[in-house]
């Protein structure tokens, strides 16, 4: 089974379990997922489909786009274009340029930007907000499908490293809401209004983290 779209064809997987409702996703590998209770008849998926076509061509789209940014190189929310030249032995960043002697070079500068500025970011957030926290622990790494995690348990809060990529309200944000979660565990309304006496712009910040 495909989904037809500006030419192209994306499989549909069909993932039958026990479940009460029925979700669509578009993946990082552009095949799309329909998730539903075994009993759903493949005649009432392709009518599903069917009935969100436009929703689904955005899902491409947006996964799409990620690929594209995924693929270039953001640093603080500006994009640069990385000039590798094999006789440089230090970083030179100019009109939005990066000038490298290799990728290895570059990871590593990136790795070390990443822990000097979250570090910092959250010593700022952390002295700005206005609640009583517990003292915690700071973990960064990749994550797919998670911008930031708070544990209440061990009193840790993990960043993903992707975020290096934007801009630093953005990282702020993120912060504030996992921040946010030493007050409140789940995401209801006082959760979020936690987070707006913080970030007023919350709502904004976190659309453009969407895209």
């Amino acid at each position: 089974m495909y989904f037809n779209y500006n030419d192209e064809k994306y499989e549909i997987i069909i993932e039958r379990k026990k479940m009460k409702n029925i979700y669509i996703k578009v993946k990082e590998d552009l095949k799309v997922y329909v998730s539903c209770n075994r009993f759903v008849s493949d005649r009432e998926i392709n009518k599903l489909i069917e009935n969100n076509y436009k929703s689904i061509c955005r899902m491409i789209e947006l996964q799409k786009n990620k690929q594209e940014k995924n693929e270039e190189f953001y640093y603080l929310g500006n994009k640069y274009d990385v000039v590798f030249i094999s006789t440089f032995n230090n970083i030179q960043i100019e009109n939005n340029k990066i000038y490298v002697k290799d990728k290895n070079m570059l990871d590593k500068w990136l790795k070390k930007e990443i822990l000097r500025i979250f570090n910092e970011e959250v010593s700022i957030c952390v002295d700005n907000f206005k609640y009583k926290i517990p003292h915690f622990k700071l973990r960064i790494r990749c994550m797919k499908t998670r911008w930031g995690v708070c544990n209440r348990g061990n009193n840790t809060i993990t960043l993903n490293s992707l975020l290096i990529r934007y801009e630093k309200d953005i990282i702020d944000y993120v912060i504030y809401h996992e921040l946010s979660h030493f007050i409140e565990a789940n995401h209801s309304k006082n959760f979020w209004n936690v987070v707006e006496e913080h970030i007023p712009n919350y709502k904004i910040l976190r659309n453009r983290l969407k895209n």
